[in-house]
């Protein structure tokens, strides 16, 4: 059986359709599901409508969290619901075409223990979008030491793997901790589709939070950009200080107040920006120790066949 997880944030002109869609390709082709759409705390109709879902079904489980606890989080309640012998994760508004799962799983059963949904073309998407997720891939791939440019959370895991990342107690970013886990990979290429209902719920602001938070979360790599900076520290004041020297030798005298506010502002900088990525990875290992759970379930349903 196929486990298909579909993470929902304020989605109730999707559900429904969404369903309609996937499900009837996977009964077109012969391949047994189940749907478990996981409600991330959304302000509209959304978790009514998966309600009305499991009523008129027999295969959907509905999960509502107690507030907004970001996709990640969604994505992992999903992997620890499931029943099936695989499952696929994908977005409710269809960006992800339906119609590649009936690859994937194809794939699954040759044997392939995940299969990565990798996009072929982006689709329209704002300027400052696309630019911000360029900037945000190309460092997280020179600090995860593997491709993630093209990468999504649209992809097909075996029960082993998603057993595997169950077992992961951090909050971890699933695109990249898939990765990490390792396993027989293949991948499948896509264009990204236009939603089939409503508009994006990302922010400028959230998507940047979004790629902070994921960089931290699954890299140390920032870290380093403190040893760097005090490297640079140490090649200017060397070069001061031979310059300081060699003026005093020859009776010149620095050019001196605009000369030391400009180095005061440098040094005092320099010393802010490390204090602050510290600060922030201390912030991360503060909510890790802390040891509350990713999420908060306040309700969940099921179909009838499925209690």
């Amino acid at each position: 059986m196929l486990s298909v997880i579909i993470p929902s944030y304020n989605e109730e002109k999707c559900i429904k359709s969404a369903y309609n869609a996937i499900y009837s390709l996977l009964y077109e082709n012969n391949i047994e599901s189940e749907f478990i759409f996981v409600d991330d705390g959304s302000q509209d109709r959304t978790y009514e409508m998966i309600k009305e879902l499991s009523e008129e079904n027999n295969n959907v489980t509905g999960l509502h969290f107690s507030r907004n606890f970001g996709k990640e989080s969604a994505i992992s309640a999903g992997l620890s619901a499931i029943n099936g012998d695989c499952a696929v994760v994908i977005d409710c508004d269809l960006q992800h075409p339906p119609e590649k799962i009936i690859e994937m799983y194809h794939l699954w059963e040759q044997g392939y223990e995940i299969v990565e949904g990798i996009k072929k073309a982006r689709g329209r998407e704002k300027k400052l979008h696309s630019i911000g997720a360029k900037i945000f891939y190309s460092a997280i791939s020179r600090m995860a030491g593997f491709d993630m440019a093209n990468s999504s959370d649209f992809k097909l895991l075996d029960r082993k793997v998603v057993e595997v990342l169950n077992r992961m107690p951090e909050r971890g970013f699933f695109r990249a901790i898939s990765y990490w886990v390792g396993y027989n990979k293949t991948t499948v290429e896509y264009d990204v589709k236009m939603r089939i209902d409503g508009e994006s719920k990302w922010s400028t602001k959230g998507l940047v939070k979004y790629a902070i938070s994921n960089i931290s979360s699954y890299s140390t790599a920032p870290m380093q950009i403190v040893t760097a900076l005090g490297s640079i520290m140490l090649i200017i004041s060397a070069v001061l200080t031979v310059w300081t020297i060699i003026d005093k030798l020859v009776g010149r005298s620095i050019e001196g107040i605009p000369t030391v506010i400009i180095i005061t502002i440098f040094i005092g900088s320099i010393i802010m920006i490390s204090l602050g990525i510290i600060g922030y990875y201390i912030a991360r290992i503060y909510e890790e120790i802390k040891g509350r759970p990713k999420y908060i379930i306040s309700s969940f349903v099921k179909s009838n066949n499925n209690k």
